[in-house]
């Protein structure tokens, strides 16, 4: 049933928001040139990649005119986009294709497959979501060890009625525009792996 409404709604919201894909695109084409679409290899389903598609917000990193950093390389229009998740469009084709569900974890780097935990792995069985239960809860205002907690929270809790109430709470965080980016950050920190657990020394009280 869940991949019936992926299906249903992605292609629904894709048709709906043909005229505005059409606009974002040209106003990226303008502004940043080509391609306006960024792709990128994201873990998906039990950690396979596939690529994942987002309109450009960002200049390509130019190291000859300053253009390293995530906020050098961020735009006033790139800006307006991730405020508005407009830069996400594209990622419903994505839904169409089954790389993704509606509802589900966010598609992290590749490279953080290896410094996962073993329970933070566990975000990994079910399809990463354009939406989900982090985003809802803080997004990027999260830590990473909260955020990465909320997903495996998903992954055994996850429903039809909790995938709903998700996206309904995903409509007034999209309102209100919180949480784009973490604090001092224009989108969110890399993560390097959870501390260790410190636990009691053998033989100590």
């Amino acid at each position: 049933m869940q991949r019936a409404i992926d299906v249903v709604v992605a292609g629904g919201l894709l048709v709906v928001n043909a005229p505005v894909i059409a606009g974002v695109a040209v106003a990226v084409a303008a502004r940043l040139g080509r391609p306006v679409l960024f792709r990128q290899l994201r873990p998906g389903l039990d950690g396979r990649p596939f690529t994942l598609i987002k309109f450009r917000t960002m200049h390509d990193v130019d190291e000859e005119h300053g253009l390293v950093s995530d906020a050098d390389r961020m735009t006033g229009l790139g800006r307006a986009l991730r405020a508005a998740s407009l830069d996400e469009l594209p990622t419903l084709w994505n839904v169409l294709r089954g790389d993704m569900s509606l509802v589900g974890p966010r598609p992290l780097l590749m490279h953080y497959l290896d410094l996962y935990t073993p329970e933070q792995a566990r975000r990994h069985l079910v399809r990463p979501g354009v939406t989900g239960l982090a985003q809802v809860s803080g997004r990027n205002l999260l830590s990473w060890e909260d955020r990465l907690a909320l997903d495996t929270w998903y992954v055994d809790h996850r429903s039809l009625a909790l995938n709903l109430r998700i996206c309904a709470r995903t409509a007034l965080v999209l309102l209100r525009r919180v949480g784009i980016a973490a604090p001092g950050s224009v989108t969110m920190p890399q993560f390097t792996g959870s501390p260790p657990v410190v636990g009691r020394e053998a033989g100590g009280a």
